[in-house]
């Protein structure tokens, strides 16, 4: 089985492919950066399935949402045969779908962040939107948040005390949901045919 994921999941899939054993998983990355250029995305996908069945014929699992590619991803996926996660984003890949929909609802102006967001915000947040240099900009990107929502992948007091902070940067409330894995384990065994061990995580 391969899987082809954002590097903003590398943590978790790796993490995921310890726990359950599953060695004949493998897992290619494309850089996190694509976060902020999704419409890089949806070729990069291609180009790395092409890869794949140069080398191999197993089933290939795409582990990104739409991630702001409108469709285009989905595009490549129906041209390639791939199958992906179901969901818009990691968000609701981590807080399952209905989930996310009721947070969703209950605030709309909610900015979300993972671990992995938590740990690179710096990069991914406050350099990737020029805040760095023109703080100035805050209002124009976040003028329209009211809170700050950190969707747990551990439970971790130094990440939740970043997160708090990172709130506190943007001027928003804060709001902590643990989600472990998610909807990300149950769907690759679901795929793959096998049961999914529960993470311990700390």
């Amino acid at each position: 089985m391969n899987v082809i994921a954002c590097g903003a999941l590398a943590h978790e899939l790796i993490a995921l492919k310890k726990l359950n054993g599953w060695a004949h998983l493998n897992v290619r990355c494309l850089p996190a950066h694509y976060h902020n250029t999704p419409q890089q995305i949806p070729e990069a996908v291609r180009s790395t399935i092409e890869d794949i069945r140069r080398e191999n014929d197993e089933p290939i699992l795409v582990a990104y949402g739409d991630c702001g590619t409108a469709g285009k991803l989905d595009e490549v996926l129906a041209e390639t045969g791939a199958e992906r996660l179901p969901g818009a984003h990691c968000y609701e890949f981590f807080a399952g779908g209905e989930a996310f929909m009721q947070m969703h609802e209950a605030e709309i102006g909610t900015f979300y962040l993972t671990d992995f967001l938590v740990q690179y915000f710096h990069t991914y947040v406050i350099k990737a939107l020029g805040l760095d240099t023109k703080p100035e900009l805050k209002q124009m990107y976040f003028g329209n948040y009211t809170r700050l929502m950190y969707l747990a992948q551990t439970r971790s007091e130094a990440l939740l005390a970043q997160a708090k902070a990172h709130a506190d940067t943007l001027g928003l409330k804060f709001a902590y949901r643990y989600t472990g894995y998610g909807e990300m384990g149950t769907t690759l065994a679901r795929t793959m045919h096998v049961s999914v061990a529960e993470p311990c995580l700390t």
